[in-house]
């Protein structure tokens, strides 16, 4: 299968890289973008790899996430052959600002 990021995802890495440049730790803002997209390049081989998200389940599409670094959840769904990362999410959020 194959891994794709849409646009809401995109933004959402950019706004990690952002706030941590922002607050002077760029290095630290690039490492945890390269952790979230190596951990999503695993889904390539495993796919259910990750939880049902359970904010998500309303929407009936089987959203899935995985967490990184204990701090991100990279929220996907899978629609054969290609796995869509939907969403890369703070968990010290608010869950109801999750994206599908």
């Amino acid at each position: 299968m194959k891994v794709k990021l849409t646009a809401n995802s995109r933004r959402r890495l950019q706004q990690i890289r952002d706030y941590h440049s922002k607050i002077g730790n760029a290095k630290k803002g690039r490492k945890i973008t390269r952790s979230i997209l190596s951990e999503a390049k695993k889904l390539e081989k495993h796919p259910e790899l990750g939880q049902v998200e359970k904010y998500l389940e309303k929407e009936g599409k089987g959203h899935r996430y995985l967490l990184v670094d204990q701090l991100y959840k990279i929220i996907y769904l899978i629609v054969k052959p290609i796995i869509f990362i939907t969403d890369i999410f703070d968990a010290r959020q608010d869950p109801d600002k999750m994206k599908p």
